[in-house]
């Protein structure tokens, strides 16, 4: 893909499924990664990882609920890296009940990771962008967003805000040459998903009957998001702003 070669990327919740194959990819395509992860030790073994096989990544533990938190990784990976060009907001957090069996505790946790989270990076992010007049940011949703899901009522609440909040970011910045898109997977073969399902009474059963609804008839593998991710981040979506992709093997197909 065009335009990716040292182009300084974070992304949050980079050790997990989908954020790893996502560094990965983008070390592929020569740019440089910062790994934002609660988890350090996995997120510097994926560093290392990259570092060996001719890539650049850095790891740097974060708490996207934290705004002081943020801005300081952020400052660390300009300082080691240079200019932020681009910022992948992936890391999220999920539980699979009724909304009347749920608690506010674990609403606020939801709101938290999924919505404030990003706002706290988009936040420490794009003044540099807007400085540079230039920039690219993706923001995973999820299809529970677009049309809804059972037990997931908050975290669907959340993904919709960020829907709308995309949408608002990339007509207010789109005079200064940012573009920001938004990637909806469908079910994907990941630790979230497996949280998820444990949540319910059968979790074979339920994983069974995702992978039924999906019309490509497989779950979704980190790959398959990583792939659109990089895409939206590269010279070759330069013309693309303020828009959301479904990537879900055809489950959700909606206009």
């Amino acid at each position: 893909m065009k335009g990716l070669k040292d182009k300084v990327v974070i992304v949050t919740g980079g050790a997990g499924g989908i954020g790893s194959a996502t560094c990965r990819r983008l070390a592929e395509e020569g740019a440089k990664v910062a790994i934002f992860d609660m988890n350090i030790v996995a997120a510097e073994q994926l560093a290392q990882d990259i570092n060996q096989q001719n890539g650049q990544a850095l790891a740097v533990r974060c708490d996207i609920t934290d705004r002081n938190v943020v801005e300081q990784a952020v400052q660390q990976v300009e300082a080691e890296l240079g200019p932020i060009d681009g910022l992948v907001n992936n890391a999220g957090w999920d539980i699979f009940k009724p909304f009347v069996k749920t608690n506010p505790q674990e609403w606020d946790k939801l709101i938290q990771i999924n919505l404030v989270g990003m706002l706290n990076m988009h936040f420490a992010v794009l003044k540099g962008m807007v400085e540079r007049n230039s920039g690219s940011i993706v923001n995973i949703a999820s299809d529970a967003a677009r049309v809804g899901s059972s037990g997931e009522a908050v975290y669907a609440a959340c993904k919709g805000g960020l829907l709308s909040f995309s949408k608002t970011l990339a007509r207010e910045h789109s005079r200064h040459n940012i573009k920001i898109n938004v990637i909806c997977p469908g079910p994907t073969d990941t630790a979230l998903l497996a949280g998820v399902t444990e949540g319910a009474s059968n979790p074979e059963k339920l994983r069974e009957a995702f992978t039924r609804a999906i019309p490509l008839g497989r779950l979704g593998q980190p790959e398959d998001l990583a792939s659109s991710i990089a895409f939206f981040l590269s010279e070759d979506a330069s013309f693309i702003t303020g828009q959301v992709l479904s990537v879900s093997g055809g489950l959700t197909m909606s206009g």
